[in-house]
């Protein structure tokens, strides 16, 4: 909902339609993405859980819809994507936190060499 409040704010005018357009546009495009991703994972041996997957694409595609039905109903509520300084006034450490987790997503998944 915040996302489509900030466009909104910028000007974008939705409607029912365009919701199911924005539902269906990412279903499908999901849909294909997962399709490539099972096929590299066949092609490396790794195995990838299909149905899982395509469950976390329908619930997704079924929130958007959801969330613009929220906003077509109350299209002036707060609020709105917070700035990063709020963020880190409400958690101080987020920045070195989020740092210090990149750095050990990237140790862990660097390729040996």
């Amino acid at each position: 909902k915040a996302i489509f409040r900030k466009l909104a704010a910028d000007g974008t005018v939705f409607t029912n339609n365009t919701f199911r357009t924005l539902r269906a546009t990412y279903y499908r495009t999901a849909l294909d993405l997962l399709e490539a991703y099972a096929n590299d994972a066949r092609m490396n041996g790794l195995t990838l859980d299909r149905h899982g997957e395509e469950k976390a694409i329908e619930l997704f595609a079924a929130n958007i819809v959801k969330a613009g039905k929220t906003f077509l109903e109350t299209p002036h509520e707060t609020p709105f994507i917070p700035n990063w300084n709020r963020v880190n006034a409400a958690d101080p450490t987020i920045i070195t936190d989020l740092k210090a987790a990149a750095a050990a997503d990237e140790a862990e998944y660097e390729p040996a060499g």
